[in-house]
C-alpha cells in the first residue's frame, strides 16, 4: 500500500501542477472569475491532499492509514475532479458530487488522527 499511496501522491502532485499551470495560462481568458476561483480551489485541494497522501505513504503500515490513503485518493477524484469539470464545462449538478469528496477528505483526516492516537 505504501508504494500505491506514494505513486498516487506523485501523480496527484504532478497533475496538480500541470492543471494549475493550464488554468493560469490556458483558461485565464476563457473562464469567468467565478469559474477560475472554482478551478483554483480544485487545484489547491488536490495539491494539499496529494501531500497528505505522500505523508501516509511514509508512515508505518496501519489499517487506518491504508483506509486514509484510499479516502484521500477518492476525495481528490470526487472533490477536485467535480470542481474541474464544473469550472470548465459549467455542469451544475456536479456541485452535488463535491461534498462527497469533502466527506472522504474529512474521513481520511479522522483516520489519520485515530492512527496517531493508537500509536
Amino acid at each position: 500500500m505504501r508504494r500505491t499511496c506514494l505513486l498516487l501522491a506523485a501523480l496527484g502532485g504532478f497533475c496538480g501542477v500541470a492543471l494549475g499551470a493550464f488554468g493560469a495560462h490556458g483558461l485565464k481568458h476563457l473562464l469567468s472569475d467565478y469559474q477560475l476561483d472554482i478551478y483554483k480551489t480544485a487545484v489547491n485541494y488536490q495539491m494539499w491532499h496529494s501531500l497528505a497522501l505522500g505523508l501516509v505513504a511514509l508512515l508505518p503500515e496501519r489499517a487506518a492509514l491504508r483506509w486514509a490513503g484510499w479516502l484521500l485518493a477518492l476525495g481528490i477524484l470526487l472533490f477536485s475532479g467535480s470542481l474541474y469539470l464544473l469550472a470548465i464545462f459549467d455542469i451544475k449538478w456536479l456541485g452535488m458530487v463535491t461534498p462527497l469528496g469533502g466527506l472522504a477528505f474529512l474521513a481520511a483526516w479522522g483516520l489519520m488522527a485515530y492512527a496517531a492516537l493508537r500509536e
